[in-house]
């Protein structure tokens, strides 16, 4: 395999790789061409928005591959069997534990969350990967993966087959070796030779009957979690590949086991070379952070209890691309803090983008020749290959919308190539559409346009106490009364 420069022109892309800790010129194993595995979600419910920064960061890192001149090629996967309650081997299933409290088969509950979760990522600008792999469609690879390595690495419980991690050099070293913190969320399992050894295959218990299971030469059952995603990346795209993406809290155990199960396939030695981990870097996003009441709360998680779906901001009356804007104004390794004043600032700053950009969406797309333009473009190509640098990337794309006494055509084509990144839609939104109905709402734009068509009769009879009161009234319901702009209202979001 042939390492190849970037194929375009610009600053060299550096990111950072969470196995060496270090940021890295990206390198692609196949010269012109970035392959890109993204752990996707277990569809046992609904996912909120914590999980969804995951995939606005894959997506963006997927533009500025393509950005840069890669044929990007991205698998994003559908867990929709093995995972269990947590990260480790604890707990039930959660397919079948969704499927037992919802009274409905597994399979059915799949289908609904998945089609709810490409939902979501359609209403966040996120584009649709080259192929979703589903894990029960896999299951004959994953029995044939795991006979290929069982003799060497892996044995036998009642329980099912085990991977002993002591049979590969540097198991751990993603999250820095199984530190005292990573044992203590591994939970005991009978005859387990070390701590950190996890299941490749889970036999289902004697006199019991799961809604998926399969025969295999441990017994019939399911396959572990960690093993999907090893043969799905292998089956997609060949180990390695360029680069496996992630939440950080996949750093602990999952991608461990799944860099254990990938040496073990390739009968490669230790991680000093990280492409026997399986992927040339793996990249992590940080969490989300839920501000409450009392100020600054933890991470989101559905095990909480209440989270907050991206149709929860909607019914609050933001636009979806107002929280994508918000991920983006937070480099991806660092926590994001949500609030619902942050969302709202986001928002207005989304509309100011829009606003600008409407001014050149006519116009026709022309090479950018402009020196002010073109150098605008070049320190917008050093943020992104800046480990994505989507902060000071946003900055720019603000600067090129302001900028005045320029050719249309040459800006339009700047916020084009721009806004291919961030993946705000400018050239397409508009303002009306970013105008999104509260769920609470308790007056339509019927109403709302009757009442301003009576304030501008009493404005123009100068009975300005009426106008006013009439301003009032549109307030109370939720309405702001955007004097002198053409949109003329817009609902007031109340935090």
């Amino acid at each position: 395999m042939t390492d190849a420069p970037a194929p375009a022109p610009g600053a060299p892309l550096r990111l950072f790789n969470s196995l060496t800790r270090q940021l890295e010129d990206f390198r692609p194993v196949h010269p012109g061409e970035a392959r890109v595995y993204s752990c996707g979600p277990t569809v046992y419910n609904y996912q909120h928005i914590g999980n969804m920064r995951a995939y606005v960061f894959a997506d963006t890192l997927g533009r500025t591959l393509a950005f840069k001149g890669y044929a990007l090629r991205h698998i994003i996967n559908i867990t929709d069997v093995g995972h269990l309650t947590s990260d480790a081997d604890a707990g039930d299933d959660k397919m079948e534990k969704a499927a037992a409290s919802q009274g409905k088969s597994a399979w059915d509950i799949a289908a609904f969350y998945t089609a709810e979760f490409k939902r979501d990522l359609a209403r966040l600008g996120v584009r649709d990967p080259a192929k979703w792999t589903v894990a029960t469609d896999y299951v004959p690879r994953m029995i044939a993966f795991a006979q290929r390595i069982a003799d060497a690495h892996c044995y036998q419980l009642d329980s099912g087959l085990y991977f002993d991690v002591s049979t590969v050099a540097d198991y751990g070293r993603l999250a820095r070796a199984v530190t005292d913190e990573g044992e203590g969320r591994i939970d005991e399992v009978e005859g387990k030779r070390h701590a950190a050894d996890f299941a490749i295959w889970r036999r289902t218990p004697p006199g019991e009957t799961r809604q998926m299971e399969w025969d295999s030469p441990w017994g019939r059952g399911a396959p572990g979690w960690h093993l999907e995603c090893s043969v799905m990346g292998e089956a997609e795209l060949g180990l390695p590949f360029d680069i496996h993406t992630g939440g950080i809290d996949h750093r602990e155990i999952h991608h461990p086991n799944e860099i254990a199960q990938n040496q073990a396939w390739r009968g490669c030695g230790g991680l000093d070379c990280a492409e026997h981990s399986g992927a040339r870097m793996w990249m992590h996003n940080n969490f989300l952070i839920a501000r409450n009441d009392q100020g600054r709360g933890g991470k989101m998680s559905k095990s909480a209890g209440e989270f907050l779906r991206l149709q929860t901001l909607v019914d609050r009356g933001y636009h979806p691309l107002a929280y994508r804007l918000m991920c983006l104004q937070a480099h991806y390794r660092s926590e994001l803090e949500f609030s619902w004043e942050g969302l709202g600032a986001a928002l207005t700053r989304l509309k100011r983008l829009v606003m600008a950009a409407a001014a050149v969406r006519e116009a026709g797309a022309v090479p950018v020749t402009d020196r002010r333009l073109a150098d605008l473009l070049a320190r917008f190509d050093a943020a992104v290959s800046d480990d994505l640098n989507t902060p000071i990337a946003l900055t720019l794309i603000e600067e090129a919308a302001a900028m005045k006494k320029v050719d249309a055509g040459q800006k339009r084509t700047l916020l084009e190539r721009m806004d291919g990144v961030l993946g705000l839609d400018l050239l397409t939104l508009s303002r009306e559409a970013l105008r999104v109905r509260p769920k609470g709402a308790t007056i339509d734009e019927t109403a709302i346009e009757a009442t301003l068509a009576r304030r501008k009769e009493a404005r123009a009879a100068r009975d300005f106490a009426a106008s006013d009161a009439l301003r009032d009234e549109l307030g109370t319901a939720g309405v702001e009364v955007m004097d002198g702009d053409p949109l003329g209202w817009d609902w007031r979001l109340e935090s």
